[in-house]
């Protein structure tokens, strides 16, 4: 069965009107969802929020406790200069980092085979010190923590496909023998990292601006796939972003479905 994780109070975080990262995003899944009949069948669960426990195995107590701090009641904070906090923003961050800590869970406890998690604000950017990128806690990053320390894993790998490097998730899992992240982005490009990458547990494949699917797939089956099969994971943890699309305009990768498939 595969399950879709999300909350309504993702739907909270507004960082501003003509901010790219709207609420939108969650009504444009589920309106394709419903359209394609691929609502029938999932198994839908409600994100619970992330606890502090749960953050802390990624992030720094000063991370944690400086975004609770500044969490606005009204008006807005800005994090940086892309990641803006609304009212509704902590609850939802909160929500976003625990949908794949639940989703591990309920895996791992075999009541799911697969999930997707349809959250925002994303997580990829924010490294264990900081938000940053629209990113306030790195979503995918406390998910594999929890796989390991909750689940006993000793191997799982992040996937992470998106026109810009996942430079949070480098950040906090570099060097750690645990985890194997494989990555492919658009460079040069924000956040101007990741072509320089060096810790052995990095499969870091910076690809210029032009490439498309043919790239991309060469990319993952000459680099990714080798790796991953050397590795053997446990648990296979997919950090997706759409935004090499063609149709995309904050991008210059022209990637198109079929390569996403």
């Amino acid at each position: 069965m595969l399950g879709y994780l999300t909350h309504d109070d993702c739907r909270l975080h507004d960082p501003g009107a003509i901010h790219p990262e709207a609420p939108v995003r969650l009504e444009a899944i589920e309106n394709r969802l419903l359209a394609s009949g691929v609502d029938l069948v999932l198994d839908r669960h409600d994100a619970p929020p992330a606890t502090r426990e749960q953050l802390a195995r990624v992030h720094s107590p000063a991370h944690i406790d400086h975004v609770f701090s500044v969490a606005p009641a009204s008006g807005a904070f800005a994090l940086d200069g892309d990641t803006v906090m609304s009212p509704g923003s902590l609850q939802a961050a909160l929500r976003a980092a625990g949908a794949g800590v639940h989703a591990v869970d309920l895996v791992m406890e075999g009541r799911l085979s697969d999930a997707f998690c349809a959250v925002r604000p994303p997580g990829h950017h924010a490294t264990r010190d900081a938000a940053m990128g629209f990113c306030i806690f790195n979503n995918v990053a406390v998910a594999a923590a929890h796989a390991l320390r909750a689940h006993g894993l000793s191997r799982v790998a992040i996937v992470d496909f998106d026109v810009h490097h996942g430079n949070g998730t480098e950040n906090i899992f570099a060097d750690d023998e645990r985890v194997l992240f494989c990555s492919t982005f658009q460079h040069p490009f924000y956040p101007h990292s990741g072509y320089d990458s060096t810790a052995s547990n990095l499969v870091a494949v910076p690809l210029p601006a032009g490439a498309d699917g043919e790239a991309f797939r060469e990319a993952v089956t000459s680099a990714w796939l080798p790796a991953l099969e050397r590795f053997a994971p446990e648990f296979v943890f997919v950090s997706a972003g759409f935004d090499a699309h063609v149709s995309d305009d904050m991008s210059d990768l022209r990637l198109v479905d079929a390569d996403y498939q």
